[in-house]
């Protein structure tokens, strides 16, 4: 029912007051922890066929990612496209030092797409180094976070939100979700680094 309101939202003209109402009962929110959210799921980590072959195919616990730590996360609609590109990520990348000297343990991308795609797209931007790149594979991290988007007229089906948080021990600090996913308004690097 939520995603068939937000889709109508997105062609009505109070896309801002329906967007406020749906957000206020999505299940990641300001204060809510996002290991309980999401206590089921698991990322996979970007990396080489090889190493996902090594590795026997392994996943990691979003408990892992999150427990005793600080952590700036950002999603975004999926690798290799426009904005997601241009815009989102270099800005994080460019700034890694200063979230380092606030204290931030890792920062962290995320987009329904696998970790192959995600390992090739984080090589081409030459970011791997600075952000650790998470797929999440078939959207069940971003399902359980209330945080998914169609995307279908794109040819992109079921996509992530752009969104962006600064998360500590697991617990949201701070949360930022665009209202269109061709936004760079408020899930950017600057707007996090300024809540942290």
């Amino acid at each position: 029912m939520a995603n068939f309101v937000m889709n109508r939202a997105r062609s009505s003209s109070s896309v801002k007051s329906v967007i406020g109402i749906i957000r206020s009962y999505a299940k990641l929110a300001t204060g809510s922890d996002i290991v309980s959210t999401a206590s089921n799921v698991s990322l996979q980590k970007a990396r080489t066929w090889d190493d996902g072959v090594a590795s026997k195919f392994s996943t990691t616990p979003i408990k892992d990612i999150f427990k005793d730590k600080k952590v700036v996360i950002f999603g975004l609609p999926g690798a290799y496209t426009g904005v997601c590109s241009s815009k989102h990520v270099p800005p994080y990348k460019d700034n890694i030092e200063k979230f380092k000297a606030k204290g931030i343990d890792s920062v962290v991308c995320v987009a329904i797409n696998d970790p192959y795609t995600m390992n090739a797209w984080a090589e081409k931007l030459q970011a791997k180094d600075a952000i650790e790149f998470y797929g999440d594979f078939d959207g069940s991290f971003h399902k359980s976070l209330e945080l998914t988007t169609d995307l279908s007229g794109a040819l992109l089906g079921t996509r992530s939100e752009r969104w962006s948080a600064y998360v500590v021990d697991g617990k949201v600090k701070a949360l930022n979700i665009e209202e269109a996913p061709s936004d760079v308004k408020v899930s950017g690097a600057d707007t996090i680094l300024g809540q942290i």
